[in-house]
């Protein structure tokens, strides 16, 4: 994982004549992780995780179908449909899925699963012409960073209601990651306690681009909004669309019945915003630095 980290933070850094082959490198890196199979199991609540080893997918168990958080790559949408036969579910009762962000890691099955389900896509408001394009912001022309497009069925902005059934998410829009980047975030029953989880979208610099031709207008802005606003949410359970947003894998080990559920970590959400907030000064100063000496 720290090669990985290394190779996302020097994509920030690189020429556009340069950006296309050190892409394919990094895709090399991450796809071994990214496609690599994980059990599927109940994460916390009517929260169930369906994803790879190294990028979270969500099912969430309603009273009248299931609600699918992300997908995976494209071509790991086969994997997921098992993880949720593994758990006794049947893909044909998604009848909602929601998006985090519009990027290729967490959008390639979304027109397979569309197309075989007829369920409803939802995803933030800014992020609608990624999804339909099937393109990265700001790199419209890379292929390398192209998924399958998909239609939007319905957008959504800071306090929207998704419900189905006898469960309800907010969304909560908080982009940079993506200009339609939109954490998400529910109730759920663990034991006789009523938990707040928060899907959050991401709020890593990544592929993107912040200072002379930034990846789109206003994200330097958008990034800092998006820090103070989870720094000050109140949640008990940090999900994340990666697994290492949240330590996925070491509390999935230490999950135990009649233990307290790991994953319930209030103040966690805060720790990590603070992290990617000073990270993300360290990449606006290196980027600004490397402008600077052109």
């Amino acid at each position: 994982m720290r090669r990985l980290a290394a190779a996302l933070c020097a994509l920030a850094l690189l020429s556009t004549g340069a950006q296309a082959q050190t892409i394919k490198d990094f895709l090399a890196i991450a796809m071994k992780k990214w496609t690599a199979p994980f059990e599927p199991f109940q994460l916390i609540g009517n929260i169930y995780y369906v994803g790879t080893d190294g990028i979270a997918v969500y099912v969430i168990k309603t009273s009248q179908g299931l609600i699918l958080m992300d997908t995976a790559m494209p071509q790991s949408t086969g994997m997921i449909k098992n993880n949720i036969a593994k758990l006794g579910f049947e893909v044909a009762d998604i009848k909602i899925i929601l998006n985090s962000h519009a990027h290729l890691d967490h959008t390639g099955g979304f027109a397979e699963i569309k197309k075989e389900t007829g369920a409803q896509l939802i995803a933030g408001e800014r992020d609608k012409s990624l999804l339909e394009g099937g393109y990265y912001p700001g790199d419209e022309k890379n292929e390398d960073l192209t998924f399958p497009p998909v239609k939007v069925d319905r957008t959504v902005k800071e306090g929207d209601k998704v419900t189905l059934g006898d469960t309800t998410l907010t969304a909560h829009a908080t982009p940079g990651h993506s200009p339609g980047c939109t954490s998400w975030e529910m109730t759920v029953k663990d034991g006789k306690e009523d938990r707040e989880v928060l899907f959050f979208c991401s709020g890593t610099v990544a592929l993107n681009r912040l200072v002379g031709q930034p990846t789109y207008p206003g994200i330097v802005d958008d990034y800092r909004a998006t820090y103070d606003k989870v720094k000050a949410m109140k949640i008990d359970v940090l999900l994340g669309p990666h697994p290492e947003v949240y330590g996925m894998q070491a509390k999935r080990a230490e999950m135990k019945d009649g233990a307290p559920n790991p994953f319930v970590k209030p103040g966690e959400l805060a720790t990590y915003a603070t992290g990617l907030s000073q990270e993300f000064d360290k990449q606006l100063a290196k980027q600004t630095a490397a402008l600077e000496k052109k």
